[in-house]
């Protein structure tokens, strides 16, 4: 059976003056029960600290949304029976006791994207002189195991690492990665073009939100690596974020290293990272 071991890490960056971003990693490994994860990143935007509560409470409402998933159940728990059960023993019939049904993971990432996307853009309406127009993207996986859920909504990103070559699983909700698919720009552009910053779709929208949503079978030696844009703008090679993974002694030391690379090469954004392996 496999297993997870994750770390993250959020930096400043060397131009900004506030951190807006917001990341989540959990792991629940156990030796009887399926290995459970759930990574999160939130690159806010908009108002006076807007972007920084955006995030913040867009990582909370995914939280609670799957917080039942990493409570571990008690053997000793008082067994509420209900009357048929009463009449059952009664009879001397043995109670059978239920297994619960397997989450649908691709379901609870939807409805906790969307109850997040609600809850910011509720703030953003209660808190207009300071939040007004408060958003934030979002890039989440969600591991049962070996299958990997991943959500995406705007330009932050997760990648898969494997056999060496490092793939962009997730694609940009922004005007140049539109731009770029529609042949209009080079892909090189994305990194200069005046209008790189514009995002089409993000958490704080009006109605209901609609991310992205991708399926991966994890294979033992494979990493994860989601990501606000402070990380990928600064290393605009997919070769170097992979090297600079896989000399990393385990994920705490990739995302350390991945953000001082980031850093080196102007850190003109927050930076955020997190780093799943497979083991």
């Amino acid at each position: 059976m496999v297993s997870l071991v994750a770390a993250s890490l959020t930096d400043m960056g060397q131009i900004r003056e506030e951190n807006e971003d917001c990341v989540w990693s959990q792991v629940y490994n156990s030796s009887n029960k399926t290995p459970l994860g759930l990574f999160i990143v939130c690159d806010g935007m908009g108002g006076h600290m807007g972007g920084k509560h955006a995030s913040f409470w867009a990582v909370e409402a995914i939280k609670r949304e799957f917080s039942t998933l990493f409570v571990s159940k008690d053997p000793r728990a008082t067994l509420i029976l209900t009357d048929e059960d009463i009449e059952k023993v009664k009879a001397g019939q043995l109670l059978t006791p239920k297994t619960p049904e397997e989450p649908d993971i691709e379901e609870l990432a939807t409805l906790a994207i969307q109850k997040a996307n609600f809850v910011v853009y509720d703030y953003a309406r209660h808190k207009p002189h300071s939040a007004g127009n408060a958003g934030t993207t979002i890039t989440m996986a969600v591991l049962h195991g070996p299958q990997a859920i991943i959500a995406n909504i705007g330009d932050s990103r997760t990648y898969l690492l494997r056999n060496h070559a490092l793939r962009l699983i997730t694609r940009d909700h922004s005007l140049v990665a539109s731009l770029i698919s529609e042949g209009h720009i080079l892909p090189n552009e994305i990194y200069t073009h005046p209008q790189r910053n514009v995002i089409y779709r993000y958490l704080g929208q009006k109605g209901k939100a609609q991310p992205d949503i991708y399926q991966q079978t994890l294979q033992p030696g494979d990493q994860l690596l989601l990501c606000s844009d402070g990380l990928w703008e600064m290393i605009r090679s997919e070769q170097e974020m992979a090297r600079i993974m896989e000399n990393a002694s385990d994920p705490l030391q990739a995302c350390h290293d991945l953000v001082d690379a980031a850093n080196h090469n102007g850190g003109e954004d927050n930076i955020s990272v997190i780093v799943v392996k497979a083991v």
